[in-house]
């Protein structure tokens, strides 16, 4: 009986992969054709290309002039995105724990503090913290960025994590404490392991938060020594001097490359989330 259910069941979900599809299909042509435009020769009133070419890439090879190397560029946005995930998942995984496991004093103030900064939007704070870096030296710097990126993104991150380790059975802790482990070896052998899905996805969204960050970099590191891909794309569009459309695109489609790399290496633990602590 079941069987005979099973090809009903797979017949009935059609209609909906069908409607789907034909939505998905204007925004799938689309990256096609930003694609081709990167590789190909053609004119403004003409819908098919001419010609295949690899000058919009030269950017890989040749550094435009007035503008970073697109390498360093490079360089710099993974070190800002590896940076600001670290210090998220750090701080997040242990003041998440404490906040779920520990009596700490005025625990529900502090949460409710934690999601009133979250509230604020960072382009509101933009001007107290330009003065703070400027005043401590960490202006123009990527070190500066990194910390104020982390600390926008943490009380998200502490929330979450907390939620995660709430459905962690406190018999788990129980039992390694009866057995003579301490407090942090409980933590770490026992506790993450129940956690991991819900590290992996804030590790996912916090790298590919900071790797598509724009404000913040603009604003708090403008130099070219600092530059981060956001920046760097964004200057094309503001050089009327050597306004190359193209090139343009194929810089978005490099920016694009790892984000498709990250996403298809760890998407299966976005849809593992829930599935956190258990008693089995």
């Amino acid at each position: 009986m079941a069987e005979r259910s099973q090809p009903s069941a797979n017949y009935s979900n059609w209609p909906v992969i069908t409607a789907l599809t034909i939505v998905s299909l204007p925004l799938l042509l689309m990256y096609v054709y930003l694609f081709l435009d990167t590789v190909t020769v053609k004119q403004a009133d003409a819908l098919l290309p001419s010609g295949l070419t690899l000058n919009h890439w030269r950017f890989l090879w040749q550094t435009t002039e007035g503008k970073a190397n697109i390498w360093q560029v490079t360089v710099n946005t993974l070190l800002f995105a590896a940076c600001t995930t670290s210090l998220v998942l750090i701080v997040s995984s242990m003041a998440g724990y404490v906040l779920s496991r520990l009596n700490v004093p005025a625990r529900g103030f502090f949460l409710a503090g934690v999601m009133v900064l979250h509230a604020f939007p960072s382009v509101t704070l933009i001007i107290a913290i330009f003065i703070v870096l400027q005043m401590i030296g960490l202006y123009n710097s990527l070190l500066g960025v990194i910390l104020v990126k982390a600390a926008i993104d943490l009380p998200l991150g502490i929330w979450l994590m907390k939620g995660f380790y709430d459905t962690v059975p406190w018999e788990i802790e129980m039992a390694g404490v009866v057995d003579g482990a301490s407090r942090f070896r409980v933590w770490r052998s026992l506790v993450l392991p129940q956690v991991k899905p819900g590290i992996m996805a804030l590790g996912l969204f916090s790298f590919l938060s900071g790797w598509g960050e724009f404000i913040l970099p603009q604003v708090l590191a403008p130099g070219n020594q600092v530059q981060v891909l956001s920046v760097y794309l964004a200057a094309f569009l503001a050089d009327d001097n050597n306004y190359d459309f193209n090139m343009f695109k194929a810089v978005g489609v490099f920016y694009l490359i790892p984000v498709l790399i990250v996403y298809a290496l760890f998407n299966k633990y976005l849809m593992n989330i829930y599935g956190g602590g258990s008693k089995g």
